[in-house]
């Protein structure tokens, strides 16, 4: 039985992703994935945590102070002066991606890193965005010169034009013309952002065969993305693996509605055809 600190994360959780994008607090958002997660923390001495962050790198910002002044003051303060880093020698540790440990111990793994690279720039005034990058996650910045793209995970370097490229052909293959690159580099909504943290998690999950953390973060995924069909194929699985039958039947039923020219919609049938016939003997 779930404690009432925690049915109040999950209505509070709910809440939150249902106001429209730009409402969105995302650093509160992400401290209450990590709170639904299990893990016991107060969201608003996070908040504070990172209110406190921008306010002392803003006592020491130049005046006036450019996009560049304050990107370049970002990155030193949060890479070099705090020690913000990469977690290389774990990256499958779950607290990579809880904000709230990674404000803690300043390390993360991508998503998070960019999270809390775009959460305190925001509080000093960079408007920066996620970029769903295919390999990991990226931040991108509109300036008077130009779009900056950095990798906060990399210690927030500036990637150009040809390395953006060379990582797009690493992840998928092939030639990358600008266009192709073009369209990997828009912004993601924060809704987007939240579910690819959500995904995150839950692939560590299963790598930790914790199947029922992996059904409960996929749940959160479609809350935020109801549409996402291989998002709903794979808790359909997930749930078949729990031998919860119905349930299974349910999304698998949902993916083939979402996607009938599926190319696994034969396969899905078939487990679907299993799946009423499981489901009749239990009536």
């Amino acid at each position: 039985m779930s404690s009432p600190e925690s049915s109040a994360a999950a209505a509070r959780l709910r809440e939150v992703i249902s106001l429209p994008d730009t409402d969105i607090d995302l650093g509160e958002a992400a401290l209450l994935i990590a709170k639904n997660a299990g893990q016991n923390l107060d969201v608003g001495h996070y908040l504070s945590c990172i209110d406190q962050l921008a306010a002392q790198l803003g006592a020491r910002l130049p005046r006036p102070a450019s996009g560049t002044d304050l990107i370049l003051a970002l990155t030193t303060f949060l890479f070099d002066d705090l020690g913000f880093g990469p977690n290389v020698e774990d990256y499958y540790d779950l607290r990579n991606s809880f904000l709230n440990e990674v404000l803690e111990r300043r390390l993360g793994i991508p998503i998070s890193l960019s999270v809390v690279y775009m959460e305190v720039g925001r509080r000093i005034g960079l408007p920066l965005h996620g970029v769903n990058f295919p390999g990991h996650f990226l931040v991108k910045c509109k300036l008077a010169e130009g779009t900056v793209i950095l990798d906060p995970y990399a210690r927030g370097i500036s990637l150009g034009v040809q390395e953006l490229q060379q990582r797009l052909r690493e992840a998928r293959g092939g030639e990358v013309s600008r266009a192709i690159l073009a369209g990997m580099l828009v912004s993601a909504g924060k809704k987007q952002i939240l579910a690819r943290m959500l995904r995150n998690l839950k692939a560590i999950y299963l790598r930790r065969h914790e199947h029922a953390q992996a059904l409960a973060a996929s749940d959160w995924v479609i809350a935020l993305a109801p549409a996402d069909a291989v998002e709903v194929r794979e808790r359909g699985l997930l749930y078949l693996q729990l031998e919860c039958f119905r349930p299974a039947l349910d999304d698998l039923q949902r993916y083939l509605k979402l996607v009938p020219d599926a190319a696994d919609a034969d396969e899905i049938r078939a487990r679907v055809l299993e799946l009423r016939h499981a489901a009749a003997r239990l009536n």
